[in-house]
């Protein structure tokens, strides 16, 4: 494992951090610690013109090449940037479905034309994305989507079907969907990767409400819209999906653990104030969550420390399945810290607050994204190589 520091990094960590010091204040004041998971539905307007002043000053898609519009930032750098803004308590971003994961896919899969198209909407902010991968019947089972398009008379690809579980959709302008081009095909093939709008009547967006009394999910239904673009030929959906979702385990990931540390840190603040830290079993649990978030740091340094075309090895496996299961043991540890408190909520008719919101909306974490018992599984096959009539349902 090796990530390290230089001096120009440093001078790089003291300028977003006095950036963030002197932009989130006044009216974005209110958005720190917020948007965060389970929180998503706060201040949406005022996140959507966040995101603009980023961009205004730079820092949206740090990671991208130059050539395409963003800072080219080196790995580490990408680190720092992404563990100063959890740390200054910048809000969740809404963004970031498409800076993170629609911008790298167009840049390494669409043609000039159409990263010309779509990439400056994502630099400056103005439009958002949301993905169309999960459907009814096929969860996460990619190979097994139903949607259909078909071409028209004119060229145009014509889609029909429905995706659930899609992020902030009711927030996004555009949507990238896997969608069956061959009625015939099976499996991994016949797949094409194309380019939605949502703001067209052919699309139909249907908030679905969760635990947490919100809805940050949403299903979409799409009869007879009409694609804007394929990304690449028919047939070649299941190679981008795949190269997308190579993206979503990067240097995002020391961010991601920098809001976990905040959560961590409010659930000591609480035990201390409450007296729950004198009991005993209380404090080994607050001792293991962090001896866990520490880990989890580790293992990411070591995942972004190997260069493999975004193939993180066998680190990248066991991530997912640690995470989910550690957020979602916290969740249950701010409600024991709290006590009694925890079963109030703040006001009528069902205000919750952040860690009541935190222990509801982790009961999720061990499902999206690929269950826990689904990732035990491709650990047992990819990382130890066993054999499917072997492994079970480890």
């Amino acid at each position: 494992m090796k990530l390290t520091f230089t001096a120009a990094d440093e001078a790089f960590r003291a300028e977003i951090a006095g950036w963030l010091k002197d932009n989130l204040c006044g009216e974005f004041e209110q958005l720190r610690f917020r948007g965060g998971p389970g929180d998503e539905h706060m201040f949406p307007a005022e996140r959507k013109r966040w995101e603009q002043t980023l961009a205004e000053g730079g820092w949206t898609c740090v990671g991208w090449p130059t050539e395409h519009g963003g800072r080219g930032c080196s790995i580490e750098q990408q680190v720092i940037f992404h563990e100063e803004y959890a740390r200054a308590g910048a809000p969740g971003r809404v963004g970031h479905i498409g800076e993170g994961l629609a911008g790298p896919t167009l840049i390494a899969f669409a043609s000039p034309e159409q990263q010309q198209k779509y990439l400056p909407g994502i630099l400056a902010g103005t439009e958002l994305w949301c993905q169309g991968y999960s459907e009814p019947g096929a969860g996460s089972d990619l190979a097994n989507v139903r949607t259909r398009a078909v071409q028209d008379a004119d060229g145009r690809w014509i889609l029909n079907g429905q995706k659930v579980w899609t992020s902030l959709a009711h927030e996004s302008d555009w949507c990238f969907v896997v969608a069956r081009t061959d009625p015939e095909s099976r499996g991994h093939k016949g797949l094409g990767f194309f380019l939605v709008s949502m703001h067209q009547p052919g699309v139909t967006v249907r908030p679905i409400e969760q635990l947490t009394g919100t809805s940050e999910f949403n299903e979409v239904f799409f009869d007879d819209a009409v694609a804007a673009d394929i990304v690449g030929a028919p047939g070649d959906g299941w190679k981008i999906a795949m190269g997308l979702l190579g993206f979503e385990r990067g240097v995002s990931t020391l961010g991601q653990q920098m809001q976990f540390q905040n959560e961590l840190d409010q659930i000591v603040r609480i035990a201390r104030d409450n007296g729950a830290a004198r009991d005993p079993a209380l404090r080994q649990r607050i001792a293991e969550a962090h001896i866990g978030l520490r880990l989890m740091r580790y293992n990411a340094m070591r995942m972004l420390s190997q260069d493999s075309n975004n193939d993180a090895g066998p680190a990248a496996l066991v991530y997912k399945l640690h995470w989910a299961s550690w957020h979602r043991n916290l969740g249950a540890l701010a409600m024991d810290v709290l006590g009694p408190e925890a079963e109030m909520v703040e006001s009528a008719p069902y205000n919750l607050t952040r860690l009541q919101s935190l222990f509801l909306f982790t009961r999720s974490d061990t499902l999206y994204g690929g269950t826990n018992q689904i990732q035990r599984n491709i650990i047992a096959e990819r990382g130890l190589g066993m054999p499917k009539e072997a492994k079970g349902n480890l």
